[in-house]
């Protein structure tokens, strides 16, 4: 229940950020969907239970101006198990927030919201965050990420890897 009020107490912080006076006109130019893979290496307790981490990222990206775009995010990431652990999944539902520093090259932001467990006995999931570093374009983004669930029952579930998103334009 913490984390729900977290979660909840972020995003109305957040939300000042968010709010304009103007209509907001969605064009190829400022909103987009992204579609993409992401492949990571298991971290600390998820190590215990994983190999290897490859999942589907999707998001739809609005830009406030050329620096700046908000967003939702989700896809499913499956945790393939090792030695007798079953796959486990996260499927998160979050918001993002990303600075781009130019039309073309470095951008970082963060994914935040919460990430529901799949495959996991006794355990819905819990706070998710996602931060991401990496390079875009017009069509494409390469990132190296961290991502961690605070699941319940004091269980991190966190992998690094990297990932690619390609970008489908609104016409």
């Amino acid at each position: 229940m913490k984390k729900v009020l977290l979660i909840i107490g972020i995003s109305l912080g957040f939300s000042p950020l968010f709010a304009q006076e103007e209509d907001i006109d969605f064009n190829a130019d400022n909103s987009w969907l992204k579609a993409g893979l992401t492949a990571g290496i298991p971290v600390g307790d998820a190590d215990d239970a994983s190999s290897f981490a490859l999942g589907v990222d999707l998001r739809g990206q609005y830009l406030f101006n050329p620096n700046l775009g908000i967003g939702l995010a989700s896809g499913y990431t499956n945790y393939f198990g090792k030695d007798d652990n079953d796959d486990f999944g996260i499927v998160p539902l979050a918001g993002f927030i990303r600075y781009y520093f130019t039309p073309s090259g470095l951008f970082f932001g963060t994914d935040l919201g919460y990430g529901f467990l799949t495959g996991v006995d006794d355990n819905e999931g819990g706070l998710y965050v996602n931060p991401q570093i990496g390079y875009h374009n017009r069509d494409w983004n390469i990132y190296a990420y961290y991502q961690n669930t605070f699941a319940e029952n004091d269980i991190d579930i966190q992998s690094v890897g990297v990932g690619a998103t390609y970008n489908i334009r609104f016409k």
